[in-house]
């Protein structure tokens, strides 16, 4: 057995833009990865932890859970003749637009996939996408972003052909 290599830990990202920013409702997806100039990712478990200790000298630990975040920074938005890239479009939209509540919330899947490119497990999680700037240095527009997970964290399996979550007992997502 060998250590995993960062690149099979995946995290996409629902760049789809919202139906009706009010509900968050989308009639299909378009998960792109996150990562493309990012020398680092992690999750921030934050994990809500305390304890006290008995007049006996015994600990007592208390674990309520995780408040789970984290950032993307930098993040580049890219343009051709036509468009920006998805997330981009999404980004410049909930900044532009100022958005709060529903109108940052998507998906967002982790997948761990090994060496041949096969699929060990996948989780899907509501969260809220949140800019937290617009602009940047010469090196081109940056909007770097905080993802705050919602804690309806659902397993399932991922198909990496059409970029599609099942959860475990379900049928497929719509498809555009």
């Amino acid at each position: 057995m060998e250590k995993a290599e960062r690149k099979y830990l995946i995290h996409m990202i629902d760049a789809n833009p919202l139906g009706d920013p009010a509900t968050a409702v989308t009639n299909s997806t378009n998960y792109v990865r996150i990562g493309k100039d990012l020398e680092e990712y992690s999750e921030n478990l934050n994990p809500d932890v305390s304890t006290a200790k008995n007049i006996c000298g015994e600990n007592t630990v208390t674990h309520n859970g995780y408040d789970v975040s984290s950032d993307v920074d930098p993040y580049y938005i890219y343009v051709d003749e036509n468009s920006t890239d998805a997330l981009g479009e999404k980004l410049m939209d909930i900044a532009n637009n100022r958005r709060t509540g529903a109108g940052c919330k998507t998906t967002k899947v982790d997948i761990l996939v090994n060496g041949k490119g096969e699929v060990i497990w996948a989780y899907r999680e509501n969260v809220y996408v949140v800019p937290n700037s617009v602009g940047g240095d010469t090196s081109g527009v940056q909007v770097p972003f905080s993802i705050y997970n919602d804690g309806e964290r659902v397993k399932g399996t991922w198909n990496v052909e059409t970029k599609t979550f099942t959860p475990d007992g379900a049928s497929a997502e719509p498809t555009e």
